[in-house]
């Protein structure tokens, strides 16, 4: 596997600290497309941007590896009028992210909002902040502005999406690495939340036995539904060569209430999660996720301030390392 270093947008400082932890892949975005949930489908990605970021990349002596945080519009994900277009132009950028030589699109299938938390600034481990997502908490809250929907609407939603998107990623050469819902709860604020369980991602597969039809494993999100084994999640998974690409985390409690933690205190057993992407042979890109906030740090991005993530890349590296080394003196 190669470990990644999220840096959106993409910044010299973030390229500095890969290499100087010895990390060999990079994830981001354009420039001006951020996580943050969009009603309207950004313009397509430009090959000469995707191309310059590639580029630039390189120069520093990683690779760029996946393209995250170009949304689809409300408009894809809840069968609005004008949807083909919108999904024309996700086309477009998978088609550029191809001939600029990006081989992964991480995208959701989250209408109206992205990842949801209650509460960012919870006091963990000697005072760092973590993030809180606490279904309770929500139940004064009003549904969005798109009103309810039902399990039916979005499948029926997401299967239109895929079944346009794919061919095209697999003309292009990329591959779609589908990320779970975040929580992985039905409904959050009205919204039908499909993507929730290991059901859901063995219906993804089973829509289109494709090259490029697989998923994002992120461990706090699997960690988050209940009954979920993680090293067992990763296992079932790789065996069918459907990980394209993994966020490494983890959480204490499940849906529908849970917290997230430093990378060794959560409730999964980490060692053998490392252990099970290492059996299956998995080969593609894995990059820490939601970190806490740390010592001196404002808390202005809670879960990706730089401190907590260079900590977990310290762990991460030392159980792959371990592993490593156990299998090669037995």
């Amino acid at each position: 596997m190669r470990l990644a270093m999220v840096s959106r947008p993409l910044a010299e400082s973030d390229l500095r600290l890969a290499r100087q932890m010895g990390m060999t892949d990079v994830v981001t975005t354009v420039p001006g497309v951020t996580m943050a949930p969009e009603r309207e489908q950004g313009p397509p990605l430009r090959y000469e941007d995707l191309l310059a970021l590639r580029q630039r990349v390189e120069a520093a002596g990683l690779r760029l590896s996946v393209i995250e945080g170009y949304q689809l519009s409300d408009r894809i994900t809840l069968g609005l009028p004008g949807r083909d277009d919108d999904i024309a132009r996700v086309c477009e950028s998978i088609t550029n992210m191809g001939r600029a030589g990006i081989p992964v699109y991480c995208y959701n299938f989250m209408a109206v909002f992205n990842w949801l938390r209650t509460t960012k600034d919870v006091p963990g481990r000697g005072g760092a902040l973590v993030t809180r997502f606490d279904a309770g908490a929500l139940a004064d809250v009003p549904d969005t502005y798109a009103g309810t929907t039902t399990d039916a609407q979005m499948w029926e939603n997401f299967e239109y999406f895929l079944h346009r998107a794919l061919p095209v990623a697999e003309a292009a050469g990329v591959k779609l690495a589908l990320h779970p819902d975040d929580p992985p709860m039905s409904p959050v604020r009205g919204l039908a939340r499909i993507m929730r369980d290991m059901d859901a991602f063995k219906r993804v597969l089973d829509m289109a036995d494709s090259p490029s039809n697989g998923i994002t494993f992120c461990q706090g999100n699997f960690a988050a539904m209940p009954g979920v084994v993680i090293p067992d999640a990763i296992r079932y998974f790789g065996a069918r060569k459907k990980i394209f690409f993994a966020h490494f985390r983890d959480i204490r409690g499940s849906v529908p209430a849970f917290e997230e933690t430093f990378h060794d205190e959560g409730k999964t057993d980490m060692a053998a999660a490392m252990q099970a992407y290492v059996d299956i042979g998995f080969d593609g890109p894995m990059r820490p996720d939601h970190a806490p906030t740390m010592e001196g740090e404002d808390n202005a991005n809670p879960g990706y301030m730089v401190r907590g993530q260079i900590f977990a890349v310290g762990y991460m590296k030392g159980l792959l390392d371990t592993i490593r080394a156990r299998t090669a003196s037995a």
